[in-house]
């Protein structure tokens, strides 16, 4: 017997589909808000809301965008991190998201 895990659209957190496998996210077609976009393991959804109501400082939560902070979400609650793994200097987060989407942890790991 497996287990379902239920994902959410990171654009409009409305739409909510379960499927019987646990990944961090999948990518479709959001029929709310009609964008071909992620749909976030809900674990990752509580951990995202989780930093954005009470962000460490050391994050820079506010002058990051929007896929960055999913990234920190994911790597907090998807894989081995803590929040003392996840460096973001202000520069880092008033650049652009890299094209691999690569936030920096710490300096012996590598994401």
């Amino acid at each position: 017997m497996s287990r379902s895990s239920e994902y959410r659209c990171i654009e409009c957190l409305e739409e909510r589909v379960t499927r019987e496998f646990d990944v961090s996210h999948l990518s479709r077609t959001c029929p709310v808000c009609d964008k071909s976009t992620r749909f976030a393991n809900t674990v990752v959804v509580e951990q995202f809301d989780a930093l954005a109501a009470d962000p460490p400082a050391h994050l820079h939560w506010d002058q990051l965008d929007r896929l960055r902070k999913w990234l920190i979400a994911e790597r907090l609650s998807r894989k081995d991190y803590t929040i003392d793994d996840i460096a973001v200097t202000a520069a880092d987060a008033e650049d652009e998201a890299p094209d691999d989407g690569a936030v920096d942890v710490g300096a012996d790991d590598t994401p």
